[in-house]
């Protein structure tokens, strides 16, 4: 018997709440807060989310960082536990890195640059979004199923838990 992968149309593969660790949120500033906030209303909007060997959900999503890994507690709607996932930090730290630093450059930009060069570093951005992206898929297969608008969503919001400045 094939294993069936899940559809974004079943509801039962799905995020419908997530919350941040707030011991593991730095201080940030407008601009990330902002992104937090629309990646986790994006997130909860639309998303593939399947733990393996997990009947369906939907689920519900805690992320934290411990120690020096990445925790994905995953919880049925009602609260049961289904899985806790710890990923090491150490693939993420150059990409969130970088990513960091082209937001800063992307945020000064919009306030003072041309069109062309804005476009310029969205595009870089972009590019490491999705390489963190990339990153974050590989990390949860055989974990989670995610596809990769999930993967992008789960990235923002990775990147802007801040790492308490570790990053």
């Amino acid at each position: 018997m094939s294993k069936e992968t899940p559809s974004e149309d079943d509801s039962r593969h799905r995020i419908v709440a997530v919350t941040l660790d707030e011991d593991s949120i730095g201080r940030s500033g407008p601009d990330i807060e902002h992104e937090r906030a629309i990646a986790i209303y994006d997130l909860v909007e639309k998303n593939l989310f399947a733990p393996e060997g997990a009947e369906g959900g939907p689920f519900t999503l805690h992320i934290a960082i411990t120690g020096n890994r990445l925790m994905f507690d995953i919880r049925r709607e009602d609260g049961a536990p289904v899985v806790t996932h710890l990923l090491s930090l150490t693939p993420f730290r150059r990409i969130v890195k970088d990513y960091f630093m082209i937001c800063d450059s992307y945020y000064q930009a919009i306030r003072t640059a041309t069109p062309d060069k804005i476009e310029a570093i969205d595009m870089g951005r972009r590019g490491i979004h999705d390489e963190g992206s990339r990153t974050l898929q590989e990390r949860l297969n055989g974990k989670v199923h995610v596809d990769f608008e999930t993967a992008r969503r789960l990235f923002t919001l990775i990147s802007v838990l801040h790492w308490k400045g570790n990053a």
